[in-house]
């Protein structure tokens, strides 16, 4: 790949940029499985439509019409009111998880299975993703047949009497196949809403809305402005009419409806108690995943669910308490544990609650039938079972999944055939509260694991939140009923077992890999024995250690690097050390950015062991060891034996790393040295102080070589951790708002005619700038964004609008500054001759220029900087240097700039060195960085 590659792959192009001729191509091409042009399917649906209004109906559902009563009657407004907190902190904790992951990245069509199976990789993904599948189909079975059931309870003739004891409105015939029969219709209208789009269903969902909020507000206003009244209870195997009161507000109606009061259920006869009458309730808050469910039809998902989630989760838990206190403040206890459907009986329009009831319960069905078709079509995608879903995989022209709408609504009505579904109605709430559990757990493996990569912008959650939620939905399964908690569990093992030997490879990524990595690197202890073990310094072990030695070698045997992804991509750094008396302030600012990844301290020592006794530097290694401790940082020790320096660097760079390779080398050249009493002399006295300008930039091109990412520091002797951490803590004894400041100038600089700035090289040095934001010691730092534009060009707006757009999607926070040139890259054209200070040429001609030039180093990438840097001037470069100092206010704790690639011919490198030099002279501690290896990513 090419240093100046667009990462297509990474999402980092606008869409306003002009496709190359093969991407138009591309797009035109025809898919083999019928899915219609590559070009992905426009995708409409925003905040309220596409996630606040699917996910409120789905929570509302009946419960709010049918089961408040019941709550507050069987178990008093006190505990309702508790059930209803803890069951929202549950389901809360949930809510952070799903904001938290869709926020980290492009979230694809599928939603809690796509966040899954990313983050949990393929195995679990695909285990919970059919589980989460049949839980949609069974619960639109299950919303359908509770329809019918409620239109049969008011328009169906009784089954007993016939007939003859029927009323003016019972006309419908009773009776199984009857049921089934509209069952089918009332799911085939669903069917049909569903198979038109997602669009269709947005708009239909929104109607059955405004429905049940009209309905909602009928019964509010219904309980101040309805007077006292009698209502008839229903009878069960009891010819005498029961009649409750419903009282209007009286504070004697609400002391008595208090504290709780269990009673047999009068529906059902079972005997209520607080578990109980807590899990009929909780049923009726699992339906947030609705809009998640959505994502493949959202403008953008990462903006639409956490606003629409949160909104719908917030909205509901407080029309469930107002409810609640209203019934317990005007409702006999008798009426609300006898007639569920009071709400309908005391409003000013009885049919009104009825018709809430059949709205919502339709809406429900449509809900699941339609999250069972993404979820089947994400998994047909991802080609989990082979050939098994390839069908589904068809869609319209618009990108509709007819195929997955079509064979959800299927197995809908093959459920439908059932009947009574009481058995697997318990199953499919427990489906939904695995689902969840997985959701936490893939949010806090990301957490644990570090990933410099997992930084949502939806901060609102801990590990504790997960953990939380986790804990909570797996008590929620088993106090609802342990033997379906015990079997669905079982399910999800068998699963993901046959996915796992049956299965085809990922690349995905494998977050058991971070996981490791992140154990062996965090762990103290380990970390220790690590590090004495393998340098060699070997001592005896007690029995603790020797356990945790095992452990070491399970889990460096279990790294593979074969597994690495770029999502869980962290620093490996090997920073090479001259002399650690004037290095203290960059080992400990290393040891900052390397953010759990792994650090190793490296030093060559010139000579050769065939003229030597003993290896000289197992006696260093101890004071190594010492200086690590001494400084408080967490990195490996590599010593090297070695006839030259460059020679020492490249065995280090062969052999580096445990695992995985390291792919970045810390170079230090200071022209000042401060030395620190607390190391010796690590160095001989016949030993050359400095190396030469070839063999310096020879490193340098040696590492770029075998694709490791460069960083020079300079001036790390003026770095004061303590000094520059504090000033944004404290300033004159007061709390400071702003903490310290880190500049970033992602140009190359160096080479004046590209005015490009996303490619692999500038995306590097803005993810370790994210990554040194990102640690604890420097959360409280600001990252300035330097912009280099020319007054007046009509790319100036462009590619600002360009660059804020791409930190969104990476989720970095920066200051962007646009910085005014014309001057200083005046200097560089009067060189070339193609501009003059008095007349020069029309901007677009210029950029059409440089275009052209891009084009052509494209073609040759090792050949970027040598056609450039014989046309630089040191009145260019000094002026450069003069710009970044007065763009430095206040004055940043480092600089991080743009380090070209060495030129191909070695006679340039004296030259290439000295411009290095004058660019970043007198700048204070500056990292110069090249990148050669992708680091960053927009995918979830």
């Amino acid at each position: 790949m090419s240093e100046k590659a667009p990462l297509l792959h990474y999402r980092l192009t606008t869409s306003d940029a002009e496709p190359t001729d093969g991407s138009k191509r591309g797009r035109a091409k025809v898919c083999r499985d019928g899915r219609g042009s590559g070009e992905k399917p426009a995708r409409k649906l925003g905040v309220v439509f596409g996630v606040v209004t699917p996910t409120l109906l789905s929570m509302f559902s009946v419960v709010v019409f049918l089961r408040i009563g019941f709550v507050v009657g069987q178990a008093g407004l006190y505990q309702s009111i508790a059930m209803f907190l803890v069951a929202y902190v549950i389901i809360t904790m949930t809510v952070l998880s799903v904001c938290a992951i869709s926020t980290n990245g492009a979230l694809d069509a599928g939603g809690a299975y796509y966040m899954i199976s990313r983050a949990l990789g393929p195995e679990f993904g695909g285990s919970i993703g059919i589980m989460f599948f049949f839980a949609n189909v069974c619960g639109s079975a299950l919303y359908v047949l509770g329809l019918v059931e409620a239109i049969m309870s008011v328009f169906g003739i009784p089954e007993e009497g016939g007939a003859a004891s029927a009323g003016p409105l019972q006309v419908l015939p009773s009776g199984y196949l009857w049921s089934v029969l509209y069952g089918t219709g009332l799911l085939f209208l669903c069917f049909l809403v569903c198979l038109v789009g997602a669009h269709i269903y947005a708009k239909a969902a929104f109607i059955i809305f405004i429905i049940v909020t009209t309905v909602l507000v009928s019964v509010f206003i219904s309980f101040f402005i309805v007077r006292p009244v009698g209502v008839v209870l229903p009878s069960v195997n009891s010819t005498s009419l029961t009649i409750a009161n419903f009282t209007g507000f009286r504070l004697h109606t609400l002391q008595s409806n208090l504290l709780p009061n269990y009673t047999v259920d009068y529906t059902t006869g079972a005997m209520m108690n607080f578990a109980t009458v807590f899990a009929v309730m909780f049923n009726g808050c699992t339906g947030i995943m609705a809009g998640s469910n959505m994502s493949g039809d959202l403008k953008n998902p990462s903006y639409s669910i956490p606003r629409g989630t949160i909104a719908a989760v917030l909205i509901t838990f407080i029309t469930y308490n107002l409810l609640s206190l209203l019934a317990a403040w005007s409702c006999d206890r008798c009426l609300l544990q006898k007639n569920y459907s009071f709400m309908g009986d005391i409003n000013i329009w009885p049919p009104m609650v009825t018709i809430g009831v059949y709205s919502s319960t339709i809406s429900a069905a449509m809900s699941n039938l339609i999250g069972a078709s993404r979820i089947l079509y994400a998994l047909s995608k991802d080609n989990l079972f082979g050939g098994l879903l390839v069908l589904t995989r068809k869609t319209s022209r618009s990108g509709n999944p007819w195929a997955s709408v079509l064979v959800s609504w299927l197995l809908v009505q093959v459920v439908l055939f059932a009947g009574k579904l009481n058995t697997i109605a318990g199953i499919v709430t427990i489906f939904f509260l695995l689902v969840y559990a997985a959701v936490n757990l893939a949010c806090l493996a990301l957490e644990w694991a570090s990933a410099p990569n997992f930084r949502p912008s939806f901060r609102c959650f801990t590990w504790h939140t997960c953990t939380l939620g986790i804990i909570g939905c797996l008590v929620m399964m088993f106090l609802i009923s342990a033997i379906y908690a015990f079997a669905s569990i079982a399910f999800m093992l068998l699963l993901l077992m046959l996915i796992h030997y049956f299965g085809p490879i990922s690349n995905w990524g494998y977050i058991s890999q971070a996981l490791i990595f992140h154990q062996v690197h965090s762990h103290k202890p380990i970390f220790r024995l690590t590090t004495t073990t393998l340098i060699g310094v070997t001592a005896p072990l007690s029995f603790s250690s020797h356990l945790c030695l095992i452990q070491v070698r399970k889990y460096l045997l279990m790294l593979d690097v074969r597994k690495d992804h770029v999502k869980f991509w962290r620093p490996q750094v090997l920073l090479m050390v001259a002399n650690p008396r004037s290095s203290t302030g960059l080992m400990t600012f290393i040891n900052d950015l390397k953010k759990s990844g792994l650090y190793v301290l490296g030093h060559v020592k010139l000579g050769l062991l065939d003229g030597l006794p003993s290896d000289p530097l197992q006696s260093c290694y101890e004071s190594w060891l010492s200086l690590v401790d001494h400084l408080n940082i967490k990195a490996f020790v590599n010593l090297t034996l070695a006839d030259s320096v460059r020679h020492g660097v490249q065995n280090l760079l062969f052999i580096t790393g445990f695992g995985y390779g390291l792919d970045t080398v810390c170079l230090t050249k200071d022209p000042t040295e401060h030395r620190s009493p607390f190391f010796p002399s690590v160095r001989g006295t016949e030993e050359d102080k400095d190396l030469q300008e070839e063999e310096y930039v020879s490193l340098i091109a040696d590492a770029v070589k075998m694709g490791k990412n460069v960083t020079l520091a300079r001036y790390f002797d003026q770095f004061n951790r303590e000094e520059v951490l504090g000033s944004g803590r404290k300033t004159a004894g007061k709390q400071s708002m702003t903490g310290p400041f880190v500049d970033v100038w992602p140009l190359n600089l160096l080479q004046p005619d590209s005015h490009g700035y996303v490619d692999t090289c500038s995306l590097f040095l803005l993810q370790l700038a994210c990554v040194l934001q990102e640690t604890r010691t420097w959360n409280q730092a600001r990252l300035r964004l330097f912009l280099c534009v020319e007054a007046g060009c009509s790319m100036q707006e462009e590619e600002e609008t360009k660059l804020r757009v791409m930190l969104k999607k990476l989720r970095i926070s920066a200051q962007v500054q646009m910085v005014t040139w014309d001057e200083v890259v005046a200097l560089h054209w009067q060189r070339q001759g193609g501009r003059e200070t008095g007349n020069l040429p029309e901007c677009a001609q210029s950029e059409e220029m440089m275009e052209q030039e891009e084009r052509a180093q494209k073609e040759d990438g090792n050949e970027m900087f040598p056609n450039n840097a014989a046309q630089l001037t040191e009145e260019y470069i000094c002026a450069v240097n003069n710009l970044i100092l007065r763009h430095g206010a206040p004055r940043p704790a480092v600089r991080f700039l743009y380090l070209p690639r060495p030129p191909a011919d070695i006679n340039r490198y004296r030259a290439y060195l000295h411009q290095v030099d004058l660019l970043s002279r007198d700048l204070g501690p500056t990292l110069l960085i090249h990148g050669v290896t992708p680091v960053v990513t927009t995918d979830l």
